[in-house]
Formats: structure tokens, sequence, C-alpha cells
């Protein structure tokens, strides 16, 4: 498996507080990390690009997943996070596979080859200090053609954070999360999809953006 540290410097995956991720997470937050429109605009992309009775990993899962469950029927939605209390919260996972793992010590996936249609993963990509771990293990456990959705804002909980996060802005956000895709596996080239002041939403509204790449077949 490559790894982050072969390819980055290691001070890019700094952070301001290196205290154990379980102490920060112990105490479950039953809130949601961006606004009402924000929220409306991820779910209506979850219903445009994943199939409509797929198998679903909510990856840093945590109280809500923002999925449609009015137009989506998943077979299956695993959830792996960080807080169990949040995750038995979440209407759209599906209760005998919640897994509590943190991937800053161990980026291993347990679940079989090829088991998910799609992986999503929402504004949660900043605390990942092994970033291309992760990415190679989600393109094993992805279906050919089967999409990896990340999404992000300008919201999160600083000092955990990675100091390469910290130290870039929005586009070069997406420019990094394309640099994962590139060093973890034989993905698309990756996408993204942008709500903010810019592209015609309101100065109130926070912005979100969407990262997304598809695995590739063999022959591809």
């Amino acid at each position: 498996m490559p790894k982050t540290s072969d390819i980055f410097p290691a001070n890019y995956f700094h952070r301001r507080d290196e205290s154990d991720d379980e102490n920060f997470y112990t105490f479950p937050r039953k809130v949601v990390h961006i606004d009402d429109a924000a929220i409306a605009a991820l779910s209506d992309f979850y219903g445009e690009i994943i199939p409509k009775n797929g198998r679903i990993l909510d990856l840093m899962s945590s109280w809500r997943s923002h999925l449609p469950l009015d137009s989506l029927t998943p077979q299956h939605v695993a959830g792996l996070g960080m807080n169990l209390e949040e995750m038995l919260d979440n209407p759209a996972l599906t209760n005998d596979d919640i897994q509590v793992q943190n991937l800053n010590i161990n980026p291993t996936l347990s679940y079989e080859d090829s088991s998910f249609d799609a992986v999503i993963c929402a504004v949660s990509v900043q605390y990942m200090i092994k970033p291309i771990e992760v990415f190679t293990e989600v393109h094993r456990v992805l279906k050919e053609n089967g999409r990896f959705i990340l999404s992000y804002s300008n919201r999160c909980f600083p000092t955990k954070a990675t100091a390469v996060w910290l130290s870039t802005d929005d586009m070069q956000h997406a420019q990094l999360i394309g640099s994962y895709f590139e060093h973890s596996g034989h993905w698309s080239e990756s996408m993204m999809k942008v709500k903010n002041s810019e592209n015609g939403a309101p100065l109130h509204e926070d912005p979100l953006y969407i990262i997304w790449a598809e695995k590739k077949s063999v022959s591809s």
C-alpha cells in the first residue's frame, strides 16, 4: 500500500492538537456541520450520482449522512466513524454495520474487495493524516466504476485539521484532494461541483465543494 509519508512532507499532516483523537470524539456532537442550503445541495447531488439501490459506505460518519432517503433506496449503508452514539442515531445507517475506527491510526478497512457502489465522506477529509492509505483502501472496497464522493466547506475544527489544509484555500483544497486520488489507485480524473457566492449562491450561505472520482476498470 502506498504511504502518505512517501509522497508528502510529514509536516503537512501535523495538527495543533496531536492528542488522541478518541478523546476529542468521546462526547457525541449531534449537530450538522454545514447549513441547510449546503445540506440540500449535497443531498441533491447524492441523489443524482449514487445508484438508487446501491450499497454505500459512509466514511468518517456521524449523526447524519445527508443521503436523500426519499429518492434513494439503498440496499445497505455501512457507517464508519469515531462516535458510536452519533452513528446509532443516524437514520441512514444500517444498524448492524456500524464500526468505530480511527482512520488516522488504522486506515485499513475491514470490508471485502468490491463491496460498495459508492463511498461518501462529508466535510471530514481535512482531518485525515493518512489520506493516501485511506483512498487506496476506498479504491479496493469500491466496485468497478464505483464513486468516491468527498465534500467540504469553509468550516472545520481547526485544532484537528491538518496543517496543509489550514494553509491552503478552497480551490487548493480541491487540488489537494485530486492529488490524493492521483497517488492512491486507478481512478478517473477527479471532478468538482461548487456551490458558493461566485456561482450564484447567496453570500450568507455556506459554500460547498464536492470532489469525486470513479474507480476505473483494470482494462481502461
